[in-house]
């Protein structure tokens, strides 16, 4: 990383931005949910490696970045991104419709951009999320609520918050590491507190819940790279395949390389291949 912005993107709403330097297609990396833009520092170092303009954002409510009440619905973390795009694009021809590559929440915002969008961007590429309606396996938003909300962690002791994501990541390097523990404030007296909190956390999952992104697929107007991981959950893996099969069969111009096995944080096990695959794709012309 060789730069930082902070972009305006609404009013009283200004996002953290890390820009990596390079000449060949640009790629701006979009987190997932509870997550942070330095998940995907191993990645954007390899695409800088290889040439790429690289950028990484705080969404709203994450990290860094501004933490409004409201906001947290597609349309609007779209537009998040379309401000960003827009001042990327004052920084070089790289920028021209660069590729948007999400993770988890991330990669559904993606999939919306490039239906919303597709004069702004290249193509997407969808990083374990994106492929699956949350609603074919919670039957009502309440049944999803109890299901997935978050932990309680205010209050947990920032040592041990790091334990146990040592715990449980242990082939995750210390990079990896130290970027998990960006999704959490550090208090004066050791304790955390996430950065986005239970209640923000809550409108961006009953948005997930309420998003259809296979309706998306036969819309798509650009590329989309799907990047799914078979973390060893029978069911949830089952899911995915579904997903992918759709995407394969819908989708007008569609590739898959799936990681397997894998965490669902494919970009912080996995950052130099996850990279490569990325590359090649823009390298292959995938992207037009």
């Amino acid at each position: 990383m060789t730069d930082h912005l902070l972009v305006r993107a609404a009013p009283g709403v200004d996002l953290a931005v890390d820009l990596w330097p390079g000449r060949h297609k640009g790629l701006l990396l979009v987190h997932g949910l509870a997550s942070n833009a330095r998940l995907w520092d191993g990645v954007a170092g390899r695409l800088c490696e290889l040439g790429h303009a690289v950028a990484a954002l705080d969404q709203r409510g994450h990290g860094r970045s501004s933490k409004p009440e409201g906001g947290y619905d597609f349309p609007t973390v779209c537009q998040d991104l379309v401000a960003v795009m827009g001042t990327l694009a004052e920084r070089g021809p790289a920028w021209d419709r660069p590729v948007v590559v999400g993770q988890s929440w991330g990669a559904n915002v993606a999939l919306e951009l490039g239906w919303r969008e597709p004069d702004l961007v290249s193509g997407v590429a969808l990083v374990d999320g994106g492929l699956s309606d949350l609603s074919s396996r919670f039957p009502t938003w309440e049944a999803c609520r109890r299901a997935l909300a978050p932990p309680r962690l205010t209050g947990l002791r920032a040592g041990d918050f790091e334990a146990s994501i040592r715990r449980l990541h242990p082939d995750w390097d210390d990079r990896a590491v130290r970027a998990t523990l960006a999704n959490v404030e550090v208090r004066a007296d050791g304790t955390i507190a996430p950065w986005l909190t239970f209640e923000r956390h809550m409108q961006i999952l009953e948005a997930l819940y309420r998003h259809r992104p296979r309706r998306r697929f036969p819309e798509m107007k650009v590329p989309v790279l799907v990047v799914p991981a078979d973390t060893g959950d029978g069911a949830w893996t089952k899911e995915k395949r579904a997903g992918v099969e759709e995407a394969e069969a819908t989708i007008p111009a569609v590739r898959v390389r799936w990681f397997a096995p894998s965490d669902h944080d494919v970009h912080a096990q996995h950052p130099k291949e996850l990279a490569d695959v990325l590359h090649e794709a823009v390298a292959e012309g995938f992207f037009g």
